[in-house]
C-alpha cells in the first residue's frame, strides 16, 4: 500500500534547485518508496544489492557516464565514497538541477559526508514514519501552512478556523501503532512479528555493520531503557550507573540512537528571561508503535493504564508538529523545550524563522483545568509571545483565554 507522504511537493521543489536531493530517514520509514513514486521514471539502483552496487562502484567513471542524471541511488550509505565521486560528476554540469536522488538510512555520519562533500549541491529531506493524516490518507493538515505563511500576529484569525479531520479514536489508533508503513494496515499479529524483527534487525545489523567494536548486548539494554526514558530528561550519569557504563558511553548511545533517527532529542530553551533554567535536553523516541512495542503496549485499554501516556503523547504529539513543519518550510523553525528549576514547563516552543516564540502546551486529556495553563500563561507573558497553543484530545478548537488557543490533536 502506497500512501502519498507531505514531503513529496518538497522534493520536487528541491529538485528544481539543486542538482542531488538526499532523502534521509530510518530503515522502513518509506524512502525507497517515496522516490520511486515522485520519480518514476528515473533509474534505479540499490547499494543494499551486491549486484547494483558491484556496478556502480567497480568504475565510477563508467557508471556516472552512463547515467549522467535522472538516477536514484538507494542506501547510499552502503559506498560512502559515492559523495566523492558525485562532486565531480556535478560540477561538470553545476548549473543542470534535478540530477540525482539519493536515500540513507540508519548511518549517523552521512548527512556530515552529505554536507561536507556537496555542499551547496545538495537538497536534505528528513523523512520521518508516517504522520497521522498521511495514516488517513487526508491532506497535509492547514496549521503548517497557517504558521509557515502568515506572521505570528495573524495565525489566531486563521487558527480559530481549523477543523479536525480527524477523530479520538483515530488519533489514540495511530499513537498506538506509530506509522511504519509496512505493517500499519495489517492485523495484530503481523504488526507484532514486524516489529520484533525491526528491533532485531536494527541491533544486530543495521548497529553492528556501522559500529563493529560497539558492545551489542550494553546498547540493545540502552535501547530498551530508552522506552521507559520517552518523553523525559535523561540523566545521563544515572543510566550509565544502571548499565555499568560511563556518562560518554551513554552520550555516544544517545548520539547513535539520534543519528539513527530512533531517537529525537529536543534542547532546552536557553535564551529566556528566566535565570533558573534546566540546561539538559529531553527527548522521545521519535515512533510512537515502536515506543509501545518494548513496553509491550498492546492494547488501548492498556495505553490508557499506563503511567506514562502524558509523557508519551507529548512525544507523539512534538513528533506531529516537527514533522508537519519540516514538510513545507525551507527556512527551519526552531524547537525546543522550557523548563526551570522551579518546576515551570512548557513541552514545546516553536521559534518561527523571524523569532517570534509560539509555545506549546500538550495534555493527553480532553478537558483541561484554568490550573493547567499556568506555565503556559507565565511564558507567554514573560517572552511577550503572540500566543500560546494547547493540544489535547478535545474536538473542538477554542479560545481558552484572549491568548491561549485549544487545538484538537486531530487537526495535526
Amino acid at each position: 500500500m502506497s500512501l502519498k507522504r507531505n514531503v513529496e511537493l518538497k522534493i520536487q521543489e528541491y529538485l528544481e534547485s539543486f542538482p542531488v536531493v538526499a532523502i534521509l530517514g530510518s530503515r522502513q520509514c518509506g524512502k525507497t518508496t517515496l522516490s520511486r513514486m515522485t520519480c518514476p521514471d528515473w533509474n534505479y539502483f540499490d547499494l543494499e544489492n551486491s549486484d547494483d552496487r558491484d556496478f556502480v562502484t567497480q568504475d565510477y567513471t563508467f557508471f556516472f557516464k552512463k547515467y549522467p542524471d535522472t538516477t536514484i541511488i538507494d542506501e547510499a550509505q552502503a559506498s560512502p565514497d559515492i559523495f566523492k565521486e558525485l562532486r565531480g560528476v556535478i560540477d561538470q554540469k553545476r548549473n543542470q538541477y534535478g540530477r540525482f536522488i539519493l536515500t540513507d538510512s540508519s548511518s549517523p555520519h552521512l548527512k556530515n559526508s552529505v554536507s561536507e562533500s556537496l555542499a551547496g549541491r545538495v537538497g536534505i529531506i528528513e523523512l520521518g514514519t508516517l504522520k497521522m493524516n498521511e495514516r488517513y490518507e487526508r491532506a497535509h493538515p492547514d496549521i503548517y501552512r497557517i504558521l509557515d505563511r502568515f506572521s505570528p500576529s495573524e495565525h489566531l484569525e486563521h487558527l480559530q478556523e481549523l477543523k479536525p479531520s480527524l477523530n479520538v479514536n483515530q488519533v489514540m489508533h495511530h499513537f498506538l501503532h506509530g506509522g511504519y508503513p509496512e505493517p500499519v494496515t495489517r492485523d495484530q499479529p503481523y504488526f507484532e512479528r514486524w516489529m520484533s524483527n525491526y528491533h532485531k534487525t536494527y541491533i544486530e545489523r543495521d548497529i553492528r555493520s556501522l559500529f563493529p567494536n560497539l558492545n551489542m548486548e550494553n546498547y540493545r539494554r540502552f535501547i530498551s531503557m530508552l522506552s521507559d526514558l520517552s518523553g523525559t530528561i535523561v540523566n545521563r550519569s544515572e543510566v550509565g550507573r544502571s548499565l555499568n557504563v560511563g556518562e560518554s558511553s551513554i552520550r555516544n548511545y544517545l548520539d547513535i540512537a539520534e543519528g539513527t533517527y530512533i531517537w529525537r532529542s529536543l534542547p532546552s530553551l536557553e535564551k529566556t528571561a528566566s535565570k533558573s533554567m534546566v540546561k539538559m535536553a529531553k527527548g522521545y523516541l521519535r515512533d510512537s508503535g515502536l515506543l509501545f512495542h518494548l513496553l509491550r503496549i498492546r492494547d488501548i485499554e492498556r495505553l490508557y493504564r499506563y503511567p506514562g501516556v502524558g509523557a508519551a503523547f507529548e512525544g507523539f504529539i512534538c513528533e506531529e508538529i516537527i514533522q508537519g513543519l519540516s514538510a513545507i518550510e525551507n527556512i527551519p523553525w526552531g524547537t525546543n523545550y522550557y523548563r526551570t528549576r522551579n518546576g515551570a514547563e512548557v513541552d514545546l516552543i516553536l521559534t518561527s524563522p523571524d523569532g517570534a516564540r509560539i509555545p506549546v502546551e500538550i495534555k493527553f486529556g480532553m478537558s483541561t483545568r484554568r490550573a493547567d495553563l499556568r506555565s503556559l500563561s507565565r511564558f507567554i507573558e514573560q517572552e511577550d509571545c503572540p500566543y500560546g497553543i494547547l493540544v489535547n484530545n478535545n474536538e473542538e478548537v477554542t479560545m481558552l483565554t484572549e491568548n491561549i488557543i485549544q487545538i484538537p490533536a486531530g487537526c495535526l
